[in-house]
């Protein structure tokens, strides 16, 4: 059932100690920095997350580690300049790590919103990512089996959705969204504008309704975004 709130506190509401939540974004770009800070707020902990990488500075996800509100984090790139929530955290023993391949996780949340069991890949095969891990020759080249990643919650942020609950992205900030999107239980979405239904491209829809729950319209458009928009027709 699709549903429009009005806060970020909304949105959250209900999100449990002990859920594996899917946060969007590559970097800042397309992290959805209100839904997080509402969750921060919101208390739940004990969480598993996964995202591309592990926080930035001192905002959105970095705050979820600062807080130790994340007892396990699923990433690609957990360590980078301004990583330090998260290296204190790991030093400390306070936060455990899943260190996934970005091909391979993207891949891994895509088998789970197709209902695919598993996939081989070479990505890991030889490495300690493969230990445990079921691995196969195919075509003479080893491959490592990887499982889906099924979350209970979505966390991402869009650019423009509908009244049905489509979703357009905004070019780099799309990345992992689509296919966190499907992977979950619920998705909570923040959106910058909502339009009437009909007034999207259907072309330019890149999430549709089904895989979305909730929505929240946080912010503005800056003029020229709205500019944009209204020459493609999706403003109301």
């Amino acid at each position: 059932m699709l549903n429009f709130v009005e806060t970020a506190a909304e949105a959250v509401a209900g999100i449990r100690d002990g859920s594996c939540i899917l946060i969007g974004g590559f970097g800042n770009a397309g992290q959805p920095m209100e839904l997080i800070d509402a969750l921060l707020d919101g208390g739940a902990t004990g969480l598993t997350v996964v995202n591309n990488n592990a926080g930035q500075a001192d905002a959105g996800l970095a705050l979820l580690i600062k807080e130790r509100r994340v007892a396990k984090i699923i990433c690609s790139f957990p360590r980078q300049s301004d990583s330090w929530h998260f290296d204190a955290a790991y030093r400390a023993g306070a936060i455990e790590l899943e260190l996934v391949p970005q091909g391979n996780l993207a891949e891994r949340l895509r088998a789970a919103g197709a209902g695919i069991g598993g996939f081989f890949t070479p990505t890991g095969y030889g490495t300690l990512l493969a230990e445990g891990k079921e691995t196969r020759i195919i075509d003479g080249r080893g491959h490592v089996y990887e499982t889906p990643i099924h979350a209970d919650v979505a966390l991402i942020k869009a650019w423009t959705a509908d009244r049905a609950g489509n979703l357009v992205y905004r070019k780099t900030a799309r990345n992992f969204g689509p296919v966190m999107a499907a992977a979950a239980t619920r998705t909570i979405v923040q959106v910058s504008t909502v339009v009437a239904t009909g007034r999207l491209d259907p072309e330019t829809v890149v999430t549709p309704a089904i895989y979305v729950n909730t929505v929240v319209r946080l912010g503005a458009l800056p003029g020229a975004a709205a500019a944009t928009l209204e020459r493609e027709g999706a403003m109301q």
